[in-house]
């Protein structure tokens, strides 16, 4: 009980301070991340709210997803995530903290 009430304020903190922020936005342009993404439009890659909802309910999406900025991934696709190794682990969970608190 205790161990998920804990969970929940981190998440409570967490999604508060990751929300867009003027920086959290010139991270998505310095790393040219919506060359392939965007918020609500589908382009070579999946767009920021559809991933959001796919990994909802998954308690290891932030660091699953911060890992595959920085390694990339082979996802179901024709076309693939490269791997951004120039991409910090600090604004790695920056770009996902923001992707994964969009809500429809």
């Amino acid at each position: 009980m205790l161990r998920g009430a804990i969970g929940l304020a981190i998440a409570l903190v967490l999604s508060t301070a990751w929300g867009q922020s003027p920086d959290t936005r010139a991270l998505l342009e310095h790393y040219k991340c919506n060359v392939c993404h965007a918020e609500r439009e589908t382009k070579t890659g999946p767009s920021y709210l559809d991933i959001a909802a796919r990994y909802r309910n998954d308690r290891g999406a932030a660091a699953k997803l911060a890992s595959e900025v920085r390694r990339g991934a082979h996802g179901a696709g024709p076309w693939h995530m490269p791997p951004h190794p120039e991409v910090s682990e600090t604004d790695a969970n920056k770009l996902i903290g923001y992707v994964l608190s969009l809500r429809e």
